[in-house]
Formats: structure tokens, sequence, C-alpha cells
């Protein structure tokens, strides 16, 4: 689904404060201390509990791969200040519809930063690819994503089961079609 601008590791954005970018192997440590914050974890529906350092690994190698094949974009987030190491992940996924899932490491949250890496990355895909629309999910009781996507411009879209370590709950549903985003845009 995405093209071949996306498709190599050089591909980037930048926001006033971030680098959105390719995973690297070198952000597998600080991804595993990150991700692997139960607080973080915890409102995922994928990250195992406890993550590893090989659990980071892997999904580097995964996304590397997905990314290069164009059936996926996932980029770290890094500060474009200091030592720009990785400080959480954003992603679309296009197996099931384009769906929009993102996490920021705690030490990192009430600074807008995710509203930041939201936005460049729905900017990207609607510009990069010719997707109808764009979805995202949140659990319930995650009021601060919700807040983000709402603020972005995703309007509730209802519920749907939970999946992963969530299943057998429900999941809250938001929309964002390419008509509305460029409206707003």
């Amino acid at each position: 689904m995405f093209p071949d601008l996306a498709r190599d590791d050089v591909f980037r954005l930048e926001t006033r404060r971030l680098w959105l970018r390719w995973p690297q192997a070198s952000d597998a440590r600080n991804l595993a201390a990150l991700a692997g914050d139960w607080e973080v974890a915890r409102f995922t529906a994928h990250i195992p509990h406890p993550y590893t350092l090989e659990d980071a690994e892997r999904f580097i190698r995964d996304s590397r791969i997905g990314n290069s094949l164009g059936r996926h974009l996932r980029l770290v987030m890094t500060l474009k200040s200091g030592d720009r190491s990785a400080i959480g992940m954003i992603g679309v996924q296009t197996d099931d519809g384009s769906n929009l899932g993102y996490w920021l490491g705690k030490p990192y949250w009430r600074q807008g930063l995710a509203g930041e890496a939201v936005g460049a990355m729905i900017d990207a895909f609607f510009l990069v690819t010719k997707a109808p629309a764009l979805t995202a999910a949140a659990m319930p009781e995650n009021a601060a994503s919700q807040a983000v996507l709402r603020r972005i411009g995703f309007r509730p879209a209802g519920e749907a089961p939970a999946p992963g370590r969530h299943h057998g709950g429900k999941a809250l549903l938001f929309a964002l079609d390419r008509e509305s985003w460029a409206r707003a845009a």
C-alpha cells in the first residue's frame, strides 16, 4: 500500500520537535525499556509484558521488512534535540484497512508529542497513499489517547471487540476520512 518513497530507510518525517524515522537495531534497548513499562504497555493490544530486548529486536526486524515491502509504515519517534534516542513508535498497519497505532514512553507524556507525531503521520498517510480513510482504536480508560485522536480530527466511529491482551473487552473506534482531513489541512 505504501509507495516506494516510504520503502527506503532514509524516509523520515519532521515536526517542530520530532523526527519520525525507520527503526534501527540501535533503538532496541530504548524501545525495550520504554515499552516494557506497564503504564505504557497496558493501553496497547500487542506489546507483551514484560517486553524484552529480544522482543524489541524482533519488532524492529519485522518493522523494517514490512516497511520495505510497503505492508505498513512503522516509525520511531525521536526528539530533534539531544541524543535522538527512540522515545516511542507510531505506525499505520494496512492488513485489515488502514489502522493507526502509537505509543510514547512515559517520561514524554503530557508534552503534546503524541499529537505532533499523529498529525505528521496522518498527513504523510493521506499524501502518499490513495486510501479513503484511516482508523484508530483506544481503550475506554485511555482518555489521553482519545483526546489526541479527537484533537487531530478523528471522530468516534463506534466500538469493536478489543484485540490482544484486551480480548473480551471493547475498544473505542475512531475514523478520519480523506475529505475531512483535506478540509482541515
